[in-house]
């Protein structure tokens, strides 16, 4: 999971889902939620392109969702009022783990 999460490209988004689906647990969203709060500093991860699969923004705090935010905008990801990100155009279009840089 962190291979996969650390290689999703600057301007694009990922959902948890998806992450815990191509690393072998399809109901594994919680767990990537947990890898990324133990786990963003010790490896450089790129936590703030992560989202739920609605699209959105998921932190809990008003804060939280405001910094996610600037760092996406940051990348170029364009982001509604309501803190939803257009999947069609920004999803990290990645199918296998095939493709990843190690």
């Amino acid at each position: 999971m962190i291979l996969l999460i650390q290689n999703i490209p600057e301007g694009k988004v990922f959902t948890y889902g998806r992450i815990a689906k191509l690393a072998g647990n399809p109901n594994g969203a919680r767990q990537v939620s947990w890898l990324l709060h133990s786990s963003t500093k010790k490896y450089n991860l790129p936590w703030h392109r992560v989202i739920n699969s609605q699209g959105k923004i998921a932190l809990k705090s008003q804060d939280g969702q405001d910094y996610q935010k600037i760092l996406l905008e940051k990348e170029g990801v364009e982001i509604s009022p309501t803190n939803k990100i257009d999947l069609k155009k920004y999803l990290w279009g990645i199918e296998s783990l095939e493709n990843l840089k190690v």
